[in-house]
């Protein structure tokens, strides 16, 4: 991976990591599933009458509107809501990285190399280091909805991967049409008709603001950076970077929400960050022995083969 596409990668998780503070605002005024669906008609509208329709067939776009949207977002959001904390949601959340790099692995044929395999066992080491530290008291509801989310996640990986999409902000503003529907009739079935309404109709500057940032910042920038490094590499190779939100959430939260940050996190921190240059240190390997190859000398190693 070019470094300049490491930076982006990196620049993404810290929205990310912020996102969740944002979130956690959000909901003092939406309940989850009204500040989800405000989340997608913001990032729809009105960018999709500006850019061209996506290149992937009708049902990736159908397929990843639902299983981001509805399932990952959905199911975060309410997780949320029923007493899991921002910071640990935070933490739980990026299992999806080892669960996309195996998803890919089983689906697609992405054969992850072992330095890639390790890193990411490592970085999910600092995380469950920092998931048992942080003392979050999680209902299971909201820890078991969490999980689900990640699970949402790395399949929406694997169907912005296997969608050949060659424009990824055309795909995520068109699919991002798909979940208000779905979310609103969620709901008006789980808080009522009038409850949706009253919560649409008297939206604070505070709920403006957090959906704005969901919406814009943390759907369109990084959704839209992300998307379009799953499509240019393999899932192996960008999913670990996701393993530093909980670093910058953590952050966020110290510096806007006065959040202790305590030696056992700063190490658990430290571990994320050594896991995660076992990757960065393979995608550069891959690079210098395609260089190599390329002015006829041989690689060192073949690289990992990807989709």
């Amino acid at each position: 991976m070019k470094a300049s596409h490491r930076l982006l990668a990196l620049l993404v998780a810290a929205i990310w990591g912020v996102n969740f503070v944002a979130i956690e605002l959000g909901l003092r005024d939406l309940p989850p599933l009204v500040l989800t669906a405000l989340r997608f008609v913001a990032a729809a509208v009105p960018l999709v009458f500006l850019v061209p329709r996506p290149s992937a067939r009708l049902r990736y776009v159908v397929a990843y509107g639902l299983v981001l949207g509805v399932l990952k977002f959905g199911a975060l959001f309410t997780a949320l809501a029923a007493g899991m904390s921002a910071g640990l949601a935070s933490l739980v959340l990026q299992a999806q990285a080892l669960m996309s790099v195996l998803l890919a692995a089983a689906v697609l044929g992405e054969r992850p190399a072992r330095a890639q395999v390790t890193g990411v066992l490592v970085g999910s080491v600092g995380i469950g280091l920092l998931a048992i530290h942080s003392g979050g008291h999680a209902s299971v509801i909201g820890f078991v909805l969490t999980l689900f989310a990640a699970a949402s996640w790395a399949l929406a990986n694997l169907v912005m991967r296997a969608s050949d999409e060659t424009r990824p902000l055309s795909l995520l503003v068109w699919s991002s049409l798909v979940p208000p529907l779905p979310l609103l009739g969620l709901a008006g079935v789980v808080d009522g008709g009038q409850a949706v309404l009253d919560a649409i109709t008297g939206l604070s500057w505070r709920g403006v603001l957090a959906v704005a940032y969901v919406a814009y910042v943390s759907t369109l920038v990084g959704f839209g950076i992300w998307n379009r490094l799953i499509a240019q590499y393999s899932i192996a190779r960008v999913a670990p970077f996701s393993l530093l939100v909980p670093v910058f959430g953590l952050s966020a939260a110290w510096l806007l929400l006065d959040e202790p940050v305590g030696p056992t996190e700063l190490a658990a921190a430290a571990t994320v960050l050594a896991g995660l240059a076992l990757v960065v240190r393979r995608s550069t390997a891959d690079r210098n022995n395609a260089t190599d190859a390329s002015e006829g000398r041989e690689p060192e190693y073949a690289p990992a083969a990807t989709a």
